[in-house]
C-alpha cells in the first residue's frame, strides 16, 4: 500500500516572529520589557536601547517590526528621535510621562500609540505590540483623555501642536470614537477581588519578572512592590509566586 500523501501543512514555512526594539534609559525596565516580551512565541526583542541614537542604529541595523520607545531618556530622548525612527517602522510610546502636551506632541511627530506605565496589564502591552504593526493605535486611559481633550475640548483651526491632518489615517478615522484600548478589568481580576494595580503586578509576576524588575516597571518602590504582593497572596490564597501564578492563570 502506498503512503499516505503529506500533510499540506508539513512543511509549511514557521510563522515569523514579530521583530521589536525597546527604548527606555532604565536597564531594569529594559530587561523586564524584553524577557516579557521575548517570552511570546511570536514576538522577539531584536535590539535594546538606552537613549534616541541608539534606537534609531538599532532600527537601522534590525529592521524592526515595532519600537518601543520611553519619553525622557538622556541624550537624544524620545520626542526628539520620533521623526527619524517612524520611518524606519511604527513606534509606539511607553512611558511614565502622560502630560496632556507631551502626548500630542508625540501623536504630531508620529506615534501610533502611547502607554503610560501602570495604566495596562501584560497581556494588554502585548495586544497593543501586535497591532501597533497593523496600524490599529493603542492608547491607555491618561493618553486617550489627553486626546479626546485636545479634539473635543475646543483645539482650533490654528493650533500648530496637533492636528487630524499631521496623524495616520487611522488615528483620524478614529479619533471620534476612541476609547482606551487597555486597562480593563479581566475576569480573573474580578474573581480574585485584585484592584488594578494588584492585577498589574500579578501578570508581571506571572510573567517571571523580580520584585526588582516590577518596581522598575510600575515606577515605585520595591517595598511597596513587596506589600502589594501579600496582598495579593492573601487574596489568591496563595503562599508563594508558583502556587499564586497557577491559580490566576486557572490552571488550579
Amino acid at each position: 500500500m502506498p503512503p499516505p500523501p503529506p500533510s499540506p501543512f508539513e512543511n509549511s514555512p514557521p510563522s515569523v516572529p514579530l521583530r521589536v526594539v525597546v527604548a527606555d534609559d532604565n536597564p531594569v525596565v529594559r530587561a523586564g520589557l524584553t524577557a516579557l516580551l521575548s517570552g511570546r512565541e511570536d514576538i522577539t526583542v531584536v535590539a535594546e536601547a538606552a537613549d534616541g541614537r541608539e534606537a534609531y542604529e538599532a532600527a537601522r541595523l534590525h529592521t524592526p517590526d515595532v519600537i518601543l520607545l520611553d519619553v525622557r531618556m538622556p541624550g537624544v530622548d524620545g520626542i526628539e528621535a520620533l521623526p527619524h525612527l517612524v520611518r524606519l517602522a511604527p513606534v509606539m510610546m511607553l512611558t511614565y510621562s502622560g502630560e496632556s502636551e507631551i502626548v500630542q506632541e508625540a501623536l504630531r511627530r508620529g506615534a501610533g500609540g502611547y502607554l503610560v506605565h501602570g495604566e495596562f496589564t501584560v497581556d494588554e502591552l502585548v495586544t497593543a505590540v501586535r497591532d501597533i504593526r497593523r496600524g490599529r493605535p493603542h492608547f491607555t486611559p491618561t493618553a486617550a483623555a489627553a486626546l479626546l481633550a485636545h479634539f473635543q475640548g475646543g483645539a482650533s483651526a490654528h493650533d500648530d501642536d496637533v492636528s487630524t491632518s499631521a496623524l495616520p489615517p487611522t488615528f483620524a478615522k478614529e479619533l471620534s470614537q476612541l476609547q482606551p484600548s487597555v486597562g480593563q478589568s479581566s475576569s480573573a481580576r474580578s474573581a480574585f477581588r485584585l484592584s488594578a494595580r494588584e492585577a498589574e503586578i500579578m501578570d508581571l509576576i506571572a510573567s517571571g519578572m523580580t520584585n526588582q524588575q516590577i518596581a522598575a516597571t510600575c515606577f515605585i518602590s520595591e517595598k511597596t512592590v513587596k506589600n502589594h504582593i501579600n496582598r495579593i497572596f492573601a487574596k489568591l490564597h496563595s503562599t508563594n509566586r508558583t502556587e499564586a501564578t497557577a491559580k490566576w492563570r486557572g490552571e488550579r
